[in-house]
Protein backbone atom coordinates (compact mmCIF):
# COMPACT_ATOMS: atom_id res chain seq x y z
CA UNK A 1 0.00 0.00 0.00
CA UNK A 2 2.82 2.38 0.88
CA UNK A 3 4.48 1.69 -2.47
CA UNK A 4 1.24 2.34 -4.37
CA UNK A 5 0.62 5.59 -2.51
CA UNK A 6 4.20 6.72 -3.13
CA UNK A 7 3.81 5.96 -6.85
CA UNK A 8 0.58 7.96 -7.05
CA UNK A 9 2.22 10.90 -5.31
CA UNK A 10 5.38 10.66 -7.44
CA UNK A 11 3.36 10.44 -10.65
CA UNK A 12 1.28 13.53 -9.79
CA UNK A 13 4.41 15.47 -8.85
CA UNK A 14 5.77 15.03 -12.37
CA UNK A 15 2.99 17.07 -13.96
CA UNK A 16 3.83 20.59 -15.13
CA UNK A 17 0.33 21.47 -16.28
CA UNK A 18 -1.89 24.20 -14.96
CA UNK A 19 -5.44 22.84 -14.79
CA UNK A 20 -8.57 24.98 -14.56
CA UNK A 21 -11.96 23.34 -13.98
CA UNK A 22 -15.19 25.25 -14.58
CA UNK A 23 -17.71 23.01 -12.83
CA UNK A 24 -21.28 22.53 -13.95
CA UNK A 25 -23.18 23.55 -10.80
CA UNK A 26 -26.31 24.75 -12.53
CA UNK A 27 -26.99 28.49 -12.51
CA UNK A 28 -23.82 29.63 -10.77
CA UNK A 29 -20.03 29.82 -10.83
CA UNK A 30 -17.62 27.31 -9.27
CA UNK A 31 -14.01 27.15 -10.42
CA UNK A 32 -10.95 25.16 -9.32
CA UNK A 33 -7.43 26.14 -10.33
CA UNK A 34 -4.74 23.52 -9.66
CA UNK A 35 -1.26 24.89 -10.19
CA UNK A 36 1.69 22.91 -11.59
CA UNK A 37 3.14 22.94 -8.06
CA UNK A 38 -0.11 21.36 -6.77
CA UNK A 39 -1.61 24.35 -5.01
CA UNK A 40 -5.38 24.76 -5.10
CA UNK A 41 -7.31 27.97 -5.72
CA UNK A 42 -11.09 28.13 -5.78
CA UNK A 43 -13.13 30.96 -7.25
CA UNK A 44 -16.77 30.91 -6.10
CA UNK A 45 -18.69 27.79 -5.09
CA UNK A 46 -22.03 27.66 -6.86
CA UNK A 47 -25.62 27.73 -5.52
CA UNK A 48 -25.62 24.42 -3.61
CA UNK A 49 -23.32 21.71 -2.25
CA UNK A 50 -22.58 20.02 -5.58
CA UNK A 51 -19.25 21.88 -5.63
CA UNK A 52 -17.92 20.00 -2.61
CA UNK A 53 -18.59 16.68 -4.37
CA UNK A 54 -16.90 17.78 -7.58
CA UNK A 55 -13.95 19.13 -5.62
CA UNK A 56 -13.48 15.79 -3.89
CA UNK A 57 -13.63 13.88 -7.17
CA UNK A 58 -11.14 16.20 -8.89
CA UNK A 59 -8.46 16.63 -6.26
CA UNK A 60 -6.26 13.74 -5.06
CA UNK A 61 -7.83 12.06 -2.04
CA UNK A 62 -4.89 13.05 0.16
CA UNK A 63 -5.08 16.76 -0.73
CA UNK A 64 -7.34 18.64 1.71
CA UNK A 65 -5.80 22.10 1.39
CA UNK A 66 -7.21 25.14 -0.42
CA UNK A 67 -4.39 27.65 -0.71
CA UNK A 68 -6.63 30.55 -1.72
CA UNK A 69 -10.42 30.92 -1.72
CA UNK A 70 -11.83 33.81 -3.76
CA UNK A 71 -15.41 35.00 -3.47
CA UNK A 72 -16.16 37.35 -6.35
CA UNK A 73 -19.35 38.69 -4.72
CA UNK A 74 -21.81 37.38 -2.12
CA UNK A 75 -24.78 36.34 -4.27
CA UNK A 76 -25.82 32.80 -3.27
CA UNK A 77 -25.15 31.35 -6.75
CA UNK A 78 -21.46 32.12 -6.19
CA UNK A 79 -21.24 31.81 -2.42
CA UNK A 80 -23.32 28.92 -1.09
CA UNK A 81 -20.99 26.03 -1.96
CA UNK A 82 -18.01 27.77 -0.35
CA UNK A 83 -19.50 27.38 3.13
CA UNK A 84 -19.08 23.61 3.03
CA UNK A 85 -15.57 23.98 1.59
CA UNK A 86 -14.60 26.06 4.62
CA UNK A 87 -15.95 23.33 6.90
CA UNK A 88 -14.23 20.37 5.21
CA UNK A 89 -10.95 21.74 3.88
CA UNK A 90 -8.03 23.61 5.36
CA UNK A 91 -8.32 27.03 3.74
CA UNK A 92 -5.13 29.03 4.05
CA UNK A 93 -6.31 32.42 2.79
CA UNK A 94 -9.48 34.19 1.62
CA UNK A 95 -9.89 37.06 -0.85
CA UNK A 96 -13.19 38.90 -1.14
CA UNK A 97 -14.59 42.40 -1.67
CA UNK A 98 -15.72 42.98 1.92
CA UNK A 99 -18.95 44.53 0.65
CA UNK A 100 -21.87 44.75 3.09
CA UNK A 101 -24.48 42.00 2.64
CA UNK A 102 -26.67 40.24 5.21
CA UNK A 103 -27.93 36.94 3.81
CA UNK A 104 -27.72 33.88 6.08
CA UNK A 105 -25.20 32.11 3.82
CA UNK A 106 -22.88 35.13 3.67
CA UNK A 107 -22.99 35.68 7.43
CA UNK A 108 -22.27 31.99 8.05
CA UNK A 109 -19.35 32.11 5.60
CA UNK A 110 -17.90 35.14 7.39
CA UNK A 111 -18.40 33.56 10.81
CA UNK A 112 -16.54 30.38 9.85
CA UNK A 113 -13.63 32.45 8.55
CA UNK A 114 -13.57 34.31 11.88
CA UNK A 115 -13.91 31.15 14.00
CA UNK A 116 -11.11 29.35 12.13
CA UNK A 117 -8.96 32.51 12.15
CA UNK A 118 -8.36 32.25 8.42
CA UNK A 119 -6.31 35.20 7.08
CA UNK A 120 -8.31 37.30 4.63
CA UNK A 121 -7.64 40.11 2.19
CA UNK A 122 -10.09 42.77 1.02
CA UNK A 123 -9.70 43.06 -2.73
CA UNK A 124 -8.34 46.14 -4.48
CA UNK A 125 -6.98 46.52 -7.99
CA UNK A 126 -3.25 45.95 -8.26
CA UNK A 127 -2.93 43.30 -5.56
CA UNK A 128 -0.89 40.25 -6.60
CA UNK A 129 -0.85 36.68 -5.33
CA UNK A 130 2.17 34.60 -6.33
CA UNK A 131 2.05 30.80 -6.44
CA UNK A 132 5.58 29.84 -7.47
CA UNK A 133 4.93 29.41 -11.17
CA UNK A 134 1.87 31.61 -11.69
CA UNK A 135 0.58 35.03 -10.70
CA UNK A 136 -2.90 36.29 -9.89
CA UNK A 137 -3.59 40.01 -10.28
CA UNK A 138 -6.67 41.78 -8.96
CA UNK A 139 -8.07 43.93 -11.78
CA UNK A 140 -11.22 45.21 -10.06
CA UNK A 141 -12.61 46.80 -7.88
CA UNK A 142 -10.46 49.92 -7.81
CA UNK A 143 -11.64 51.06 -4.37
CA UNK A 144 -11.82 49.25 -1.05
CA UNK A 145 -15.46 48.27 -0.47
CA UNK A 146 -15.23 46.96 3.09
CA UNK A 147 -18.63 47.18 4.82
CA UNK A 148 -20.00 49.38 2.04
CA UNK A 149 -23.64 48.84 1.01
CA UNK A 150 -24.40 48.61 -2.70
CA UNK A 151 -27.45 48.51 -4.92
CA UNK A 152 -25.83 46.14 -7.42
CA UNK A 153 -23.54 43.44 -6.02
CA UNK A 154 -22.59 42.34 -9.54
CA UNK A 155 -20.74 45.62 -10.05
CA UNK A 156 -18.59 44.88 -6.99
CA UNK A 157 -17.32 41.59 -8.44
CA UNK A 158 -13.67 40.77 -7.84
CA UNK A 159 -12.00 40.43 -11.25
CA UNK A 160 -8.83 38.33 -11.40
CA UNK A 161 -6.32 37.79 -14.18
CA UNK A 162 -4.20 34.63 -13.98
CA UNK A 163 -0.84 34.60 -15.74
CA UNK A 164 1.19 31.43 -16.28
CA UNK A 165 4.14 32.08 -18.61
CA UNK A 166 2.54 33.07 -21.95
CA UNK A 167 -1.02 32.13 -20.99
CA UNK A 168 -3.55 34.44 -19.33
CA UNK A 169 -7.07 33.72 -18.07
CA UNK A 170 -9.52 36.43 -16.97
CA UNK A 171 -12.19 35.66 -14.34
CA UNK A 172 -14.90 38.31 -14.11
CA UNK A 173 -17.51 37.06 -11.63
CA UNK A 174 -20.78 38.79 -12.50
CA UNK A 175 -19.25 42.12 -13.47
CA UNK A 176 -21.52 44.12 -15.75
CA UNK A 177 -20.93 46.71 -18.47
CA UNK A 178 -20.40 49.69 -16.13
CA UNK A 179 -17.57 47.91 -14.35
CA UNK A 180 -16.11 46.74 -17.65
CA UNK A 181 -16.11 50.33 -18.91
CA UNK A 182 -14.40 51.51 -15.73
CA UNK A 183 -11.61 48.96 -16.21
CA UNK A 184 -11.11 49.94 -19.85
CA UNK A 185 -11.16 53.67 -19.04
CA UNK A 186 -8.47 53.26 -16.39
CA UNK A 187 -5.97 51.89 -18.95
CA UNK A 188 -4.02 50.43 -16.01
CA UNK A 189 -4.08 46.77 -17.03
CA UNK A 190 -3.46 44.82 -20.21
CA UNK A 191 -6.66 42.78 -20.39
CA UNK A 192 -5.53 40.60 -23.30
CA UNK A 193 -6.20 37.00 -22.24
CA UNK A 194 -6.40 33.60 -23.89
CA UNK A 195 -9.53 32.67 -21.92
CA UNK A 196 -12.37 34.83 -20.64
CA UNK A 197 -14.82 33.57 -18.03
CA UNK A 198 -17.81 35.52 -19.27
CA UNK A 199 -19.50 37.87 -16.82
CA UNK A 200 -22.94 37.17 -15.31
CA UNK A 201 -23.56 33.80 -16.98
CA UNK A 202 -23.69 35.29 -20.47
CA UNK A 203 -26.26 37.96 -19.63
CA UNK A 204 -26.50 40.88 -22.05
CA UNK A 205 -25.81 43.19 -19.08
CA UNK A 206 -22.16 42.12 -19.40
CA UNK A 207 -19.60 41.42 -22.14
CA UNK A 208 -19.70 44.73 -24.01
CA UNK A 209 -18.11 44.76 -27.43
CA UNK A 210 -15.36 47.08 -26.18
CA UNK A 211 -14.53 44.70 -23.34
CA UNK A 212 -14.46 41.65 -25.61
CA UNK A 213 -12.17 43.48 -28.00
CA UNK A 214 -9.85 44.51 -25.16
CA UNK A 215 -9.62 40.93 -23.84
CA UNK A 216 -9.60 39.35 -27.33
CA UNK A 217 -9.85 35.77 -26.01
CA UNK A 218 -9.55 32.52 -27.92
CA UNK A 219 -12.06 30.84 -25.57
CA UNK A 220 -15.09 32.23 -23.73
CA UNK A 221 -16.40 30.07 -20.89
CA UNK A 222 -20.03 30.52 -19.83
CA UNK A 223 -21.03 29.04 -16.46
CA UNK A 224 -24.79 28.72 -16.76
CA UNK A 225 -27.66 26.44 -15.77
CA UNK A 226 -29.56 24.44 -18.34
CA UNK A 227 -32.96 25.95 -19.22
CA UNK A 228 -32.56 28.60 -16.52
CA UNK A 229 -35.41 31.06 -15.89
CA UNK A 230 -33.25 34.09 -16.77
CA UNK A 231 -32.72 33.10 -20.39
CA UNK A 232 -28.94 33.02 -19.98
CA UNK A 233 -26.87 33.10 -22.05
CA UNK A 234 -28.28 35.92 -24.12
CA UNK A 235 -28.64 35.22 -27.84
CA UNK A 236 -27.16 38.67 -28.44
CA UNK A 237 -24.03 37.73 -26.50
CA UNK A 238 -23.65 34.41 -28.34
CA UNK A 239 -23.90 36.22 -31.69
CA UNK A 240 -21.40 38.82 -30.49
CA UNK A 241 -18.91 36.09 -29.54
CA UNK A 242 -19.41 34.32 -32.85
CA UNK A 243 -18.75 37.53 -34.80
CA UNK A 244 -15.46 37.88 -32.88
CA UNK A 245 -14.54 34.26 -33.78
CA UNK A 246 -14.32 33.33 -30.09
CA UNK A 247 -14.75 29.64 -29.25
CA UNK A 248 -17.70 29.24 -26.86
CA UNK A 249 -17.66 26.71 -24.00
CA UNK A 250 -20.88 26.33 -21.97
CA UNK A 251 -21.46 24.27 -18.84
CA UNK A 252 -25.16 23.87 -19.68
CA UNK A 253 -24.21 22.09 -22.90
CA UNK A 254 -20.90 20.41 -22.02
CA UNK A 255 -21.08 19.85 -18.26
CA UNK A 256 -17.78 20.35 -16.42
CA UNK A 257 -15.21 22.15 -18.57
CA UNK A 258 -11.51 21.44 -18.05
CA UNK A 259 -8.71 23.52 -19.54
CA UNK A 260 -5.01 22.71 -19.26
CA UNK A 261 -1.88 24.59 -20.26
CA UNK A 262 1.87 24.16 -20.13
CA UNK A 263 2.31 27.92 -20.20
CA UNK A 264 2.69 28.13 -23.98
CA UNK A 265 -0.43 26.48 -25.40
CA UNK A 266 -3.86 25.74 -23.97
CA UNK A 267 -6.18 22.82 -24.64
CA UNK A 268 -9.43 21.19 -23.53
CA UNK A 269 -9.29 18.21 -21.19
Amino acid sequence: MATILFFIYWQSSQQDELNVSFFDVGQGDAILIRTPSHQNIVIDGGPDNSFITKLGLTLPFYDRIIDLMILTHPHDDHLFGLVEVLKRYQVKQVLYSGVLHTTDAYLEWLNIIKEKKIPFTISQAGQKFIFYDLELTVIFPFELLINQPTENLNETSVVIQLAYNDIKILFTGDLEALGEAEIIKSSVFNLKSNVLKLGHHGSDTSSSLEFLQAVNPEFAVISVGQDNKFGHPSVRIIKKLERQNIKILRTDLSGDIGLATNGQTIWLK
